[in-house]
């Protein structure tokens, strides 16, 4: 599919009417998916699909993503997008599956081609795994217009988590990606291959300058200390009680914090089989002569 081309891209600015975000939550990943729309018939953008997967079998399924599709049905939605924030090493993406279903546009930020080009090298993907981002069907760069119907959404480079972050702002909500969590869980990891943490300390600012009341929606919610799962708060909260960026934390002690805190934590359950997914735009590796596909894991690799 061609890349979609925009018109009068000057005269494209966020629009502050009416914002319509759905929820959706994934317990087994901990991953919210969103649909942003207007209102019944309108056009919407899906955020962040969640594709089944276990990984002990190798098997995949579709019950958080046919959520997706029925919301999408049930308000008579036109899909216009499917964005990602990252290539998610939490959750393989369902975006190759929606748009099958309910067609739309795969895009994700333009530094995508930066991750594509470290995990062809990581899992030995050869000359014939393409690096320029060509899998999706649009590369986002900063501060491109998002048209979604009535809407006008923007692309905020948000690296340090990985360097292809973005984060979608539609009006007051802004859908953050990894950058940021619930107050009480903090902020994203920065180890993986070209993460940053200084990067996305200035990220976090980045968002935490938006207006006060902005409404900012989570990738993930992981709750802490059994309380209820939550993934929508707002700038002002977070920069009154975030555990990790708070107004009064320094870029070097955050720095410190982000770095002795990354070098405890365990790798993901998946991240090895949803990054060779996520860079492919949801779609499989590709079939070999045996009529299946295979997901590779590298040893001592990461």
């Amino acid at each position: 599919m061609a890349p979609y081309r925009r018109r009068n891209e000057s005269t494209m600015t966020p629009t502050p009417g009416p914002v319509q975000v759905h929820g959706i939550f994934d317990p087994s990943t901990g991953t919210v998916t969103y649909v942003v729309h207007q209102g019944a018939g309108s056009a919407c953008a899906i955020v962040d699909p969640v594709l089944d997967y276990d990984p002990k079998s190798g098997r995949t399924g579709h019950t958080s993503a046919d959520k997706v599709s029925d919301y999408v049905r049930s308000q008579n939605l036109t899909v216009q997008w499917i964005l990602e924030t990252h290539a998610h090493a939490d959750h393989l993406s369902a975006a190759a599956y929606l748009k099958a279903q309910l067609g739309g546009k795969t895009a994700i930020g333009a530094y995508i081609t930066v991750v594509q080009k470290v995990f062809q090298s990581i899992f030995n993907l050869g000359p014939g795994f393409k690096t320029d981002g060509s899998q999706f069907d649009h590369l986002l760069h900063a501060d491109e217009p998002v048209p979604v119907g009535g809407l006008v959404g923007r692309t905020l480079f948000v690296p340090g988590h990985t360097p292809a972050c973005v984060a979608y702002q539609f009006g007051d909500a802004v859908f953050v990606g990894d950058t940021l969590f619930m107050p009480d869980v903090g902020t994203a990891r920065c180890d993986f291959p070209g993460g940053d943490a200084r990067a996305l300390y200035t990220s976090t600012r980045k968002i935490l300058d938006l207006p006060p009341q902005t409404r900012l929606f989570m990738c993930h919610d992981y709750p802490p200390n059994g309380r209820a799962v939550a993934f929508e708060t707002t700038v002002a909260k977070q920069r009154a009680k975030n555990i990790h960026v708070h107004d009064g934390m320094t870029e070097a002690e955050f720095v410190a914090m982000r770095t002795q805190r990354d070098a405890t934590l365990e790798m993901p359950m998946l991240i090895l089989p949803a990054v060779q997914v996520n860079i492919r735009a949801g779609d499989m590796p590709p079939k070999e002569a045996n009529g299946v596909a295979y997901l590779k894991i590298p040893v001592d690799a990461l």
